[in-house]
């Protein structure tokens, strides 16, 4: 039975990617923020691995780890998914943008991922395993003051390839660039809402609606199995075609 890790794993498009491949069959351990979500999680799913683990945090990071090599024995780790980080891309104008906040946001994301893949290493070696990181198509093109954010997708995405290159053969690494995805219904309880969208903001995408982490959980099941065996270094873009299509305002 195939192993992963997902970080961010308790609610949105990680809790998605928990799903699949829990539905698929795979062992699951996830990292999360959020301890309310964490137990929601948990109490779901009891033979999940559900920890409460700020990525961004070299010490959590590491006890989190020791809970997962316990957890998986004499057997390495076939997958692991980057995907946790701070989700509102909005930082406001860039002079007033405390550093603070600024780091903030590369910390969630681009030092939590590599936290998380220098402690997975050794273990995705074992197993021959794969990583895949979750960055955005905020990393190709961008709203006005998400300059934080698109930094730090943009780092994930040069992450990705880098790290392909090194981690070879061994090792297979890839990007998941997500657009817009709809996850209202995947919150923690508290949080949980129906999205409603209008027929204008679902023209937008050629295929006519908005995303689901369902679309995205699709394509990392897909990247962590055989079938992708031949594909690494590679960035997918998921976005319902939303990127391809030229829109001009009046």
């Amino acid at each position: 039975m195939k192993s992963a890790l997902i970080t961010g794993g308790a609610q949105g498009i990680g809790k998605g990617i928990v799903q699949r491949l829990r539905a698929d069959g795979w062992r699951v351990a996830l990292f999360d923020l959020d301890g309310e979500a964490v137990a929601e999680a948990k109490a779901d799913d009891p033979e999940l691995l559900a920890l409460v683990v700020d990525v961004s945090d070299e010490s959590a990071v590491r006890t989190g780890f020791s809970q997962v090599r316990d957890w998986l024995g004499d057997r390495g780790l076939d997958l692991l998914v980057s995907n946790a980080g701070i989700a509102d891309p909005q930082n406001g104008p860039i002079e007033n943008l405390a550093l603070q906040d600024w780091r903030r946001m590369l910390d969630s994301h681009v030092t939590g991922a590599f936290l998380m893949i220098r402690e997975a290493v050794p273990l995705l070696r074992k197993a021959s395993g794969s990583i895949l990181l979750m960055s955005s198509t905020r990393a190709l093109q961008s709203e006005p003051e998400t300059e934080s954010y698109a930094a730090s997708k943009g780092a994930l995405l040069a992450l990705s390839h880098a790290l392909a290159v090194s981690l070879g053969p061994k090792i297979r690494v890839n990007s998941i660039l997500p657009g817009w995805i709809e996850t209202a219904a995947y919150q923690k309880k508290g949080n949980r809402s129906v999205a409603e969208h209008t027929e204008a903001e679902k023209a937008q995408h050629p295929v006519g609606r908005i995303g689901d982490p369902k679309d995205i959980a699709g394509v990392v099941a897909f990247l962590a199995s055989d079938d992708a065996g031949f594909i690494t270094g590679q960035r997918f873009v998921v976005d319902g075609g939303m990127a391809a299509r030229l829109i001009y305002t009046a």
